[in-house]
């Protein structure tokens, strides 16, 4: 199966990233990619934590979910929609009935949501970031507990592809990575492919971005599919980049440095048996 993982240096403007994400999904599409993963925060770096709240959209319904939609249908293309702010139900129903006069539809807080939406534009996966990154080094500071509210579930989802295989696919974002619970815990039910949109600072980044994306794949004797913000921002915030497709054996299979633009790698589960063969770690677990 032919992934691609898309790099974006996301602005400000909403309609401005999402012509831009369609012009690289339209390039993969062109590429032969069955696959499309965009990454975190595709629609929107802002200016300030509190702009995504802005533009929440509840599950179902808005103008970035129908987006996704529309570009997997008339691209043919799985599409994995990094992430989006969702509004949350249960604030939101409570918001209506308690400011229906002033016409309140904004939650305080939002989930930051991954999407899954197949060729036929059907959204087949939801899966709402578990770890929020937390960092303070003296000069940059982030605390996405302030507009965000964490998820509680991992979430797999099945792709038939072309090459007759059903592949197992495991969610996650960017913090995630962190955790290696969450992946084992992928693993563990056979995953084959694991996905991580992410937006790492420049500074955590070059520290521990392909370090921790390799450590994933080869624990886990699977694919990791990393699609990231890279480059200078509107905003003024530096993410690292590098967006890459790495292999069961730790390798990396293509890597796009900075600014905008997409890569793309034949996965083969083949590849991901012989690993296992190799070393078979995941039978050999004792705790």
């Amino acid at each position: 199966m032919k992934v691609a993982v898309v790099q974006m240096v996301s602005g400000v403007a909403l309609e401005a990233n999402l012509a831009a994400a369609r012009a690289l999904l339209a390039a993969a599409a062109d590429a032969g990619a069955e696959l499309a993963v965009l990454p975190e925060y595709f629609c929107i770096l802002g200016r300030r934590d509190t702009d995504k709240l802005a533009i929440q959209e509840r599950f179902g319904e808005g103008p970035i979910q129908e987006f996704l939609s529309r570009s997997a249908q008339e691209l043919g293309l799985w599409v994995v929609g990094g992430t989006l702010p969702l509004t949350i139900e249960s604030e939101d129903r409570a918001a209506e009935g308690q400011g229906k006069a002033q016409g309140l539809r904004q939650t305080a807080k939002v989930t930051n949501t991954c999407l899954v939406f197949a060729p036929d534009g059907r959204c087949t996966a939801r899966y709402d970031k578990i770890h929020l990154f937390r960092f303070d080094n003296g000069v940059e500071r982030f605390d996405e507990s302030r507009v965000l509210a964490p998820g509680s579930n991992p979430v797999m989802f099945e792709l038939p592809s072309r090459d007759g295989h059903l592949w197992r696919i495991g969610m996650s974002v960017c913090y995630d990575l962190r955790f290696p619970e969450l992946y084992r815990g992928y693993a563990k039910q056979g995953a084959d492919l694991l996905l991580a949109p992410s937006a790492f600072t420049y500074v955590t980044g070059q520290a521990h971005w392909e370090l921790l994306l390799r450590a994933r794949a080869v624990e886990n004797q699977a694919f990791m599919a990393a699609a990231a913000q890279g480059g200078l921002h509107e905003n003024g915030r530096s993410t690292w980049g590098h967006s890459m497709l790495v292999g069961p054996w730790g390798q990396v299979l293509a890597q796009q440095a900075t600014d905008a633009g997409l890569v793309c790698a034949d996965l083969s589960v083949s590849e991901r048996v012989a690993a296992h063969a190799k070393i078979p770690a995941l039978e050999h677990r004792v705790l």
